[in-house]
């Protein structure tokens, strides 16, 4: 019975060794997997800002560099020259100043009908509007002049989509964005700072039609006739020029139609026009100034719109559609006026 007994005993201190030793094994393997969890964690922790850096760093990298805006009126660059380019010394045309206009009282002015006209600059006559050459004050074409002077600030230049009585000054962007089209903004590689493209670096880029001065082919003067009685003489008075730009179908081709830019105001930019000289192929001793050629009426033109007779303000080409029969008009206008001083006089 004893014996019995201690063998029980023996068996329950067997079992408990072994249910000791696999509990301690649990623990172990427990601890193990805590332990490495937490290193796990601990790792983590560390390696956080590390990758916040390097999305800093990426941040930076991919950074987009903003252009910088064009020059809405670029135009080519003034070379002057460094020796005298003419066999004789030429200081005339720096002394040249417009002559005064001559006062006209009011009361003195019994006819007074304004009148619009457009020059073609195609026509032979008009040729010396399209001069390319340049010279020490720049490029001798007419729009360039007109530009040329408005950038330098020495007139200002009025919109033409406003009115066409110099109400409204107008910016240089607005200027180019009518003459060129707006510029637009695209993102393209930036091969200077990525040049395998591997970081995807980019920058923006401006992208802006060029503005060719030979698509202006035409221009519109605005004037006023007047009569005055005290002189017995019919006077012409230039108010305003403005370029007209002439849009086209891009798919087509065809002529959709045309609109002046800007309005200048003449008796403002006659300093700048006497000072320079018109091409002429047939005068081999001197030139006549712009200004000379604009008060002397040495140009080809047409009559698009006059206050005579025009209580509606329209333009010809708005109540006579056919262009042969606009042209007849224009020299019924151009009658009508000459008529009116000759009427004046009997013989």
């Amino acid at each position: 019975m004893k014996w019995k007994f201690a063998k029980y005993l023996l068996l329950v201190v067997a079992l408990g060794a072994v249910v000791n030793v696999a509990d301690a094994q649990t623990r172990k393997k427990t601890t193990r997997k805590t332990s490495t969890t937490t290193k796990k964690k601990t790792t983590a922790k560390k390696t956080k800002p590390d990758t916040t850096a390097n999305l800093s760093a990426a941040k930076q990298d991919t950074m987009v560099v903003k252009a910088a805006k064009p020059d809405p009126l670029k135009m080519d660059t003034i070379r002057k020259s460094l020796r005298n380019d003419n066999a004789i010394e030429k200081n005339l045309i720096k002394d040249r100043v417009p002559l005064a206009y001559e006062h006209i009282r009011e009361d003195d002015a019994v006819y007074r009908e304004k009148v619009w006209r457009e020059i073609d600059i195609r026509e032979k006559m008009n040729l010396p509007f399209r001069y390319k050459a340049d010279e020490d004050n720049g490029n001798q074409r007419f729009i360039a002049i007109l530009l040329n002077t408005v950038k330098s600030g020495e007139v200002t230049a009025f919109d033409a989509s406003v009115d066409d009585r110099f109400t409204t000054p107008m910016t240089l962007e607005a200027i180019g964005d009518k003459l060129s089209g707006k510029c637009d903004t695209t993102l393209v590689p930036d091969l200077a700072k990525d040049p395998t493209l591997a970081k995807g670096i980019m920058k923006d880029s401006v992208i802006c039609e060029e503005f060719n001065m030979d698509d202006i082919t035409k221009f519109r003067v605005k004037e006023e006739w007047v009569f005055d009685k005290e002189s017995s003489r019919m006077y012409v008075r230039i108010l305003g020029i403005a370029p007209v730009k002439t849009y086209m179908d891009k798919v087509t081709g065809k002529e959709i139609g045309s609109a002046p830019i800007f309005w200048v105001y003449y008796p403002d930019m006659r300093p700048t026009l006497a000072k320079y000289e018109v091409y002429n192929a047939k005068n081999f001793g001197a030139r006549m100034s712009w200004e000379e050629l604009f008060e002397s009426r040495y140009f080809s033109s047409y009559i698009v719109k006059s206050t005579l007779e025009n209580p509606y303000n329209m333009y010809v080409k708005e109540y006579i559609k056919d262009p042969i029969l606009r042209l007849l008009e224009s020299d019924n206008v151009k009658e009508k006026i000459f008529n009116y001083e000759q009427d004046l006089w009997s013989y």
